[in-house]
């Protein structure tokens, strides 16, 4: 097992919000709170330590996490830059990532990667349907690996995967843990869902 000190936080919160018109997606309001608040929930007290990758407004992120840190390369590179960034940061063996846009992950999301990840260098959440690639643990000496594929143009989180020792964690019991918030309509809809029905 990998107990609490062996393992670092980090929520990736450092894209552009393309599709909801260029906003800092993280600090959005969700349902009384920033969207960051919900993705820290299931982290807080389960690592020794949490970050967050974030570009813009570190000032803001602060109070949500232990440090905030910036892509180590500017330009927006997607998620697997900020992955790298936070790899790079982190001081433990392992490192549990999670979006800062899925406002309902379970509570026991991180004793479950734990528990389904076998001998797997990097666990990856599935809800029965689909892999989710930025809700996952992954052990943190693959870092140098990930600047070198990085460094020769990969930007898949998926692709990067395949290079090592991965497995899907079944949490298909879940599923709808999963919902991503990308568009104000999902924001509008998952409020309503929220509301309607209570989370469990």
């Amino acid at each position: 097992m990998i107990d609490r000190d062996a393992l670092t936080g980090l929520v990736l919160a450092g894209g552009q919000g393309r599709r909801m018109g260029g906003c800092d997606k993280g600090l959005e309001a969700f349902a009384g709170r920033p969207l960051i608040a919900h993705a820290v929930a299931p982290l807080v007290g389960r690592v020794a330590e949490l970050l967050i990758s974030a570009n813009r407004h570190p000032e803001a992120y602060a109070r949500w996490a232990d440090r905030v840190v910036a892509d180590v390369e500017a330009g927006y590179m997607g998620p697997l830059m900020g992955l790298y960034s936070g790899l790079r940061a982190a001081a433990t063996d392992w490192v549990v990532v999670v979006p800062c846009d899925c406002p309902a992950l379970p509570d026991d999301l991180v004793a479950r990667l734990i528990a389904g990840r076998g001998d797997a260098d990097i666990a990856v959440a599935h809800d029965g349907e689909r892999l989710h690639p930025v809700v996952a643990l992954i052990r943190r000496d693959l870092v140098d690996d990930l600047g070198e594929a990085l460094a020769v143009g990969e930007r898949k989180v998926e692709r990067w995967f395949a290079r090592h020792a991965w497995c899907a964690v079944d949490l298909s019991d879940r599923a709808d843990a999963f919902a991503n918030l990308n568009t104000l309509d999902d924001k509008r809809r998952m409020e309503r869902r929220r509301r309607e029905t209570p989370r469990p």
